[in-house]
C-alpha cells in the first residue's frame, strides 16, 4: 500500500474536504473578483457618461445665459432710449392725465384690481410720466420675454445636449 494507507481515513476524509473548501474558497474569490472588476468597469462608464453629460449642459448653459444677457441688455437699451424720447414726442405743456389713470395704470402693473377709493387721494400725473412709465413697464415685461424664452430655450438645449453626449458615450 502507499504512504496514504498510513493516515487513518477519518483524516483522509478531513484532508479532502479542507482541500476541498480551499478550493470551493479560491473560486468563489476570484469570481468576486471577476464581479467587482466588472461592477468598477462599470461604475468608470457611467462616470465618464455622467461628467460628458454635465459637460455638454454647462456649456449649453453658458451659451444660453450669454445669449440671454445680451437680449436683455439690448431690452434695456432700446428702453432707455426710448425714455429719452418721451420729451420729444409727448410735449411737456399736453395735459395731465387724470387721478383715475394713475390708479387705474397702477393696478394694472401690480396686477390688482383698481381701488376706486384711491382715486379720490390719487394726484394728477403729467403725460410725459406716464409715457415714461409705460415705457418703463413695456421694457420690464420685455426682459421678462427674454427670460422665458431663454429659459425655454435652455430647457431644450440641455436635454438636447444630454441625448448627445450619452449617444456618443454609447
Amino acid at each position: 500500500m502507499g504512504l496514504l494507507s498510513l493516515i487513518p481515513l477519518p483524516y483522509r476524509i478531513l484532508a479532502g474536504l479542507l482541500i476541498a473548501a480551499m478550493i470551493a474558497a479560491a473560486v468563489w474569490m476570484n469570481g468576486a473578483a471577476h464581479v467587482q472588476a466588472k461592477w468598477d468597469a462599470a461604475t468608470v462608464k457611467q462616470s465618464l457618461r455622467v461628467a460628458s453629460v454635465e459637460k455638454a449642459q454647462a456649456e449649453s448653459t453658458v451659451k444660453i445665459v450669454t445669449k440671454f444677457v445680451d437680449r436683455v441688455r439690448v431690452v434695456k437699451e432700446t428702453g432707455a432710449a426710448l425714455t429719452r424720447e418721451v420729451v420729444r414726442y409727448v410735449p411737456s405743456d399736453s395735459c395731465d392725465l387724470p387721478p383715475g389713470y394713475r390708479v387705474l395704470h397702477d393696478a394694472a402693473a401690480r396686477g390688482e384690481p383698481a381701488d376706486t377709493a384711491g382715486s379720490v387721494d390719487a394726484a394728477t400725473v403729467s403725460a410725459q410720466d406716464a409715457a415714461a412709465a409705460v415705457i418703463d413697464n413695456y421694457s420690464a415685461c420685455h426682459a421678462n420675454a427674454e427670460q422665458l424664452v431663454a429659459l425655454q430655450n435652455w430647457i431644450v438645449e440641455t436635454r438636447q445636449a444630454a441625448h448627445r453626449a450619452v449617444a456618443e458615450n454609447d
